[in-house]
């Protein structure tokens, strides 16, 4: 390596000692210091996904000159006239040389030595610091040798190199000279090292990677694109978009484009594909794929990144198997020369599921699916809202050929009287009865609109197809004025939703990683998500199994269709049955085994809550149970007493609700002990749900502290996580913080349009969240916010300072495009010094009119709007399995009561008969895709911060690692350009 003029040397070592001895090996020959970090590291051998970091490092970075080009006055100096630079620390190099010297200490690294050469003017003046140093050289007429710590070879000579014997006008004319050098060099090495051999931070600095998105497109997909271009470029990596789909590959030219990182700014907030996707019939041929080849082997690429279906990624994956024979033969056909297919002997393939349907295999969710049911649900509560005004029918067909994922999940979260998918068919000949049947039963119940939901490719259990004109024909003979919407492309369109971009982004980091990770013996990956945990699926065996789905139903194994769908597909469908179609009195519960439940929400108002109550309420009745409204939370309870039975009629409609039907407020039930034990007892209660934020999940240890005193509370209690903060201990996941997210993604957007629009300005926009930084980081994350500033973090003005920086170079990059405006995150509590108002002041007098700062605070927009369809679907989740929870304790009691001759669970004095370890005081939450149920106890003790009201687990780190890497915050500190 010869370093002459501007020039960056990497040293890595793995150990401590050495790392010291280098850093003042380099400084006694005159480095400066310039920067000294200890940090985690974001490598591509480090987990960033999971927030777990598999490499630590501490840095430090030493120049010989500064960076800024001035004289002894301060003054600006042209490149080519910068002077030798003196002083008692200065490396006795010359011509305008510049050398930087990153030294790193991290853990499991691969090492190696190099050998690297300095130009040095005065070496009389070299051998005085090298002697300070305690190093020995020796001379070589006009060159001195000698060896760092590390054991490289240093070579020092006062004769120019070939580029500094060379005229130059412009300090871009020597760069690109460098460059071409540079390049030839790394070109003359590819065939005695293997990419595949290096560790990932060095095989980064050799790959070329394409991404492409195929097939139909789905929200989400740019998202995908830009974490893929963007993490890239943090690795070092030449990344390349393939524009049209596999039409760019097979006709190369201008459809490959080398990507730069302002190219993808904007992405987020995007529909569709920004790169384009086409059908490509000459692909299927084997003509096409050889002409592919050659495409990506004149553009130096090797490694692809698909986003698309399964047939896509079968593409993928057949390109790839063939590309051995198809780079033989555009040697045998003279296309290309084996030097120049020499280091393309291998393709690498990752696959990234793009689709609506959720219908692969090895995902609990695709890219696009929550979006498009985002846009079902919407459409179908306007299409309620008019179908009430007129007492009509509606028959609703959404997309799914071979999955009835969007029609499930649509039916649950619209409260759609019926369902067609086709995992589930139901009897031929016998459905049109049936259909009548449930219908009739909910407008005898006073329902006044009717709302069927058909996947596009039902059918019944003799595999004849169901139409939306037969399920209207069926209707009409009910007597209903009946209407056919077939919402078709519409499910496809719009900006992609929090989940979906959050997603995309995730897996798009982790594909490019899978990239650089990838030997030639793995097979191609798929990259999914299990239990909220990404993982890297074999892609030729998730199509086999998505494939199977298909099989299967042709076999009518219909019970072996639903389980190769996703892992909550079974129990959402039951969730279903029992909350919509099934009729009360069947399925009650014997007699002596029914209850009597309430249901009190408290603390801050959130989407969702509503939607609990409905499901709680639907499933009660079809059980037998009577379930309890305790109206304006547990001061309505102490105060009036005030409990109402909820009815089926009553809650109708509940589902696309925010706010709070019943009351609430943040109330406890410490105002009064002895009138809350009393309103129960005198209702004989039998369990209670306790539907809020983090007030809830006190109200409930409350309660848990008092039952020894007031034997009423020993009743089964269960707290449902419904807020906007999702600050609960024992869950990743509360109600209301899907419809926050998505209201956030929509007014970020909007402001971002705003500061666009007068170009030169940044956004400083304050979230809610309490003193958790959930809502920040995630919102950050799905904006592309510059940065995050949480609770969790500190601020401080170092950190203002390099946000202050990043903001800067961003606008000095500004090419005038479209898509520019920017956004910084605060949450609400992250610093009690530096304010919303006081950020943005900062950035404003700093910025000294370069660009201009406003603050955008949306406030209680944030816990206002109809509830998403997420939100939606855990509610339904969240209800029955609370429900069933307590149904499940009391038959515990019960059945313990038996053996004294008691004979009804309304019996307070049963609750002596349980173990005193039994958990009557429990919260439910997901905890990876899984939900649990957690003892009050064990999480008060263990996993609560009381004093700052939420949870020690922090869950979602990853999203703010992941954030910075993808703003350029990550490029930053490191020292990189954006490019």
């Amino acid at each position: 390596m010869t370093v002459d003029s501007v020039s960056f040397i990497s040293l890595v070592t793995t150990d401590a000692g050495l790392f010291k001895k280098t850093a003042q090996f380099y400084h006694a020959l005159g480095f400066r210091l310039v920067k000294n970090y200890n940090k985690v590291s974001t490598s591509a051998a480090s987990s960033i996904v999971n927030g777990i970091s598999a490499d630590s490092s501490k840095e430090i970075w030493l120049e010989a000159l500064p960076l800024q080009n001035l004289d002894e006055h301060g003054n600006v100096v042209p490149w080519q006239e910068m002077p030798f630079y003196e002083g008692d620390h200065t490396a006795p190099l010359c011509k305008g040389t510049v050398v930087k010297i990153r030294l790193s200490a991290l853990e499991r690294v691969e090492l190696a030595t190099q050998t690297i050469e300095f130009f040095a003017a005065d070496l009389a003046k070299l051998k005085e610091l090298l002697a300070k140093a305690g190093a020995a050289h020796t001379d070589h007429n006009s060159a001195i040798a000698a060896q760092d710590p590390l054991g490289n070879s240093l070579h020092f000579s006062n004769k120019e190199s070939p580029a500094s014997e060379r005229h130059f006008s412009s300090q871009q004319e020597y760069l690109d000279f460098k460059t071409k050098e540079l390049t030839e060099a790394l070109a003359s090495r590819r065939d005695t090292t293997k990419v595949s051999e290096l560790p990932a931070n060095q095989k980064a600095k050799r790959k070329k990677i394409a991404v492409m998105t195929s097939g139909g497109d789905a929200q989400g997909m740019n998202s995908a694109v830009r974490a893929v271009i963007r993490s890239g470029i943090y690795y070092g990596c030449d990344m390349f978009a393939v524009y049209e789909g596999y039409e760019g590959l097979v006709k190369g030219g201008s459809l490959l484009k080398q990507m730069g990182w302002e190219d993808v700014r904007g992405y987020l907030a995007l529909g569709g594909t920004m790169i384009g996707t086409a059908r490509c019939a000459e692909f299927r041929e084997r003509a096409g794929r050889l002409s592919a080849a050659h495409n990506m082997v004149k553009n130096g690429i090797d490694a692809l990144i698909v986003c698309g279906g399964d047939g896509s990624l079968t593409g993928a994956d057949l390109f790839r198997s063939e590309w051995p024979s198809l780079i033989e033969e555009l040697v045998e056909t003279n296309r290309l020369t084996k030097e120049e297919v020499q280091p393309y002997l291998n393709l690498t393939i990752v696959g990234l599921v793009g689709s609506i349907d959720n219908d692969m295999s090895g995902t609990d969710a695709t890219i696009g699916a929550y979006s498009s049911l985002d846009r079902i649900t919407e459409m179908v509560d306007y299409i309620d809202a008019t179908a009430a005004s007129h007492s009509r029918a509606f028959v609703v067909e959404v997309m799914g050929r071979h999955c009835g994922w969007l029609a499930l999940m649509s039916g649950l979260s619209t409260g759609a009287d019926y369902i067609f998918i086709p995992e589930r068919p139901p009897k031929h000949g016998k459905w049109q009865e049936e259909l009548k049947e449930v219908c009739g039963r909910h407008r005898a119940l006073g329902k006044r609109n009717t709302t069927v939901i058909i996947a596009e490719g039902a059918i019944d259990d003799e595999l004849q197809p169901i139409t939306s004109d037969q399920v209207k024909e069926v209707l009409v003979e009910l007597g209903l004025d009946t209407r056919i919407t077939i919402l078709g492309h519409v499910q496809r369109g719009g900006s992609a939703v929090a989940y979906d971009r959050m997603l995309a982004t995730l897996q798009g980091v982790e594909a490019l990683r899978a990239v650089l990770e990838a030997t030639p013996d793995i097979p191609s990956p798929v990259i999914g998500i299990v239990e909220n945990q990404l993982v890297r699926q074999p892609l030729v065996e998730s199509v086999k199994n998505t494939k199977e789905v298909a099989t299967a139903i042709e076999a009518k194994d219909f019970d072996r269709a639903m389980s190769l769908r996703d892992t909550t597909f079974a129990e959402i469908y039951k969730n279903y049955l029992v909350t919509t179609e099934h009729p009360a009195g069947p399925d009650f519960a014997p007699e002596r085994e029914r209850l009597n439940i309430g249901i009190v929400h408290v603390g801050a108002s959130s989407s969702a809550l509503n939607a609990a109550t409905r499901a709680a309420t639907l499933y009660c009745l079809s059980k037998g149970h009577r379930l309890y409204a305790i109206q304006d939370g547990f001061s309505g309870l102490i105060h009036t007493g005030n409990f109402k039975e909820l009815t089926w009629l009553d809650v109708c409609g509940w589902h696309n609700k925010g706010g709070s039907e019943i009351g609430t407020n943040r109330s406890l039930p410490s105002e009064n002990f002895g009138n809350v034990a009393y309103y129960l007892q005198r209702h004989q209660l039998n369990g209670l749900l306790i539907v809020g934020g983090f007030e809830a999940f006190t109200a409930l240890h409350q309660l848990e502290n008092q039952k020894h005193k007031y034997p009423i509370f020993n009743i089964p209690k269960v707290v449902i996580p419904a807020t906007v903060s999702n600050n609960v201990p024992g869950t990743e996941y509360s109600l209301g913080s899907d419809t926050c997210l998505n209201q956030l993604v929509n007014y970020c957007d909007a402001v971002k349009q705003s500061a666009s629009a007068t170009r030169r300005r940044a956004f400083v926009c304050e979230v809610q969240g309490g003193n958790t930084g959930y809502v920040a980081c995630y919102a950050g994350l799905v904006t592309g916010a510059m940065a995050v500033y949480t609770p969790e973090t500190k601020v401080t003005l170092k950190t203002i300072r390099e946000d202050f920086n990043l903001l800067s170079q961003v606008f000095e990059n500004d090419r005038g495009e479209d898509r520019n405006g920017k956004l910084l995150i605060r949450n609400e509590h992250a610093s009690k010094v530096y304010t919303t108002e006081l950020l943005a002041d900062i950035f404003r007098e700093a910025a000294h009119g370069r660009f201009e700062t406003r603050t955008a605070v949306p406030g209680h927009v944030q816990q206002g709007f109809m509830p998403s369809s997420m939100d939606r679907v855990y509610a339904v989740r969240f209800a029955v399995r609370s429900i069933e929870y307590i149904e499940e304790w009391s038959r515990r009691v019960f059945s313990a009561a038996e053996h004294t001759q008691h004979h009804s669970v309304n019996n307070i004095k049963m609750i002596d008969l349980l173990d005193k370890e039994e958990q009557s005081s429990v919260v439910i939450g997901v905890q990876g895709a899984k939900v649990v149920f957690s003892d009050i106890n064990d999480l008060y003790d263990t996993d609560t911060d009381v004093a700052m009201r939420r949870g020690k687990t922090i869950h979602w780190s990853r999203l703010e690692e992941v954030s910075d890497l993808l703003s350029g915050r990550l490029m930053l500190r490191e020292g990189k350009p954006l490019r």
